[in-house]
């Protein structure tokens, strides 16, 4: 997989993910997933983007840092979600 494609495919991840989100109950506990989900998620796609553009090797390896660990709090929500069984598993399983 080359940088152009991991950006259509962080960027993809991105949009599934705020729709996903955008279905989860209105109360209090989906509310709050809704926001984080979608923070990280979002971030997993510009993150990425601005390591492509990194000046350096240090910035990159920076950038690309903080993308492992948005991805990684996308991957804890969508597990959460689960967990607390507020969407079916085979929603997020492709996720």
């Amino acid at each position: 997989m080359n940088k152009d494609e991991l950006i259509l495919r962080t960027k993809a991840f991105a949009h599934r993910c705020v729709k996903l989100a955008l279905s989860l109950p209105g109360n209090m506990l989906g509310n709050h997933i809704k926001g984080q989900l979608v923070r990280c998620s979002t971030s997993v796609a510009a993150n990425y983007r601005a390591a492509c553009i990194a000046q350096s090797t240090k910035s990159f390896i920076s950038k690309l840092s903080i993308d492992i660990e948005e991805a990684d709090e996308s991957i804890f929500w969508l597990e959460f979600i689960s967990d607390e069984k507020l969407m079916k598993l085979e929603l997020l399983e492709d996720l």
